[in-house]
């Protein structure tokens, strides 16, 4: 288990239970023997991930196939064709977005003009045969 990700949960839930420094000690003390964080064994994060969840912390799951750009008619068989060689792949808009930044240096594909979507088309669809997607 990666520690760091674990240890920024446990800082999320400390402020979005809004808990002070001394109680947010108190609780590492109790729970895990230790003062701060950055002591915490492994055993000792899910512990406190635990007893944070039952305390009432929920944590937030990512998006995961993120919001569909809108564009307009004239680019919109383009997007459509990026859509569904992203669902076909099951990626989310994010890795398009990141190809668009890759390639184009534009920062989100429904920035990009129809040209630049034709050739993010033919970069998906590389992709596709490259991974032995049926491409019909």
């Amino acid at each position: 288990m990666n520690r760091n990700p674990a240890l920024a949960k446990i800082h999320i839930a400390k402020k979005e239970l809004a808990l002070d420094d001394d109680t947010y000690r108190a609780m590492l003390q109790s729970i895990a023997g230790v003062s701060s964080s950055k002591d915490l064994t492994v055993a000792g994060v899910n512990k406190v991930l635990a007893h944070l969840k039952r305390c009432g912390w929920k944590p937030k799951t990512a998006a995961k196939t993120g919001k569909r750009p809108s564009v307009g008619r004239d680019r919109k068989a383009l997007m459509d064709k990026v859509e569904a060689l992203l669902a076909e792949a099951k990626r989310p808009w994010a890795y398009a977005d990141a190809m668009a930044k890759r390639m184009f240096t534009v920062d989100k594909v429904d920035w990009l003009d129809a040209e630049q979507l034709q050739k993010l088309v033919a970069a998906l669809t590389y992709d596709a045969k490259r991974h032995g997607r049926d491409m019909r």
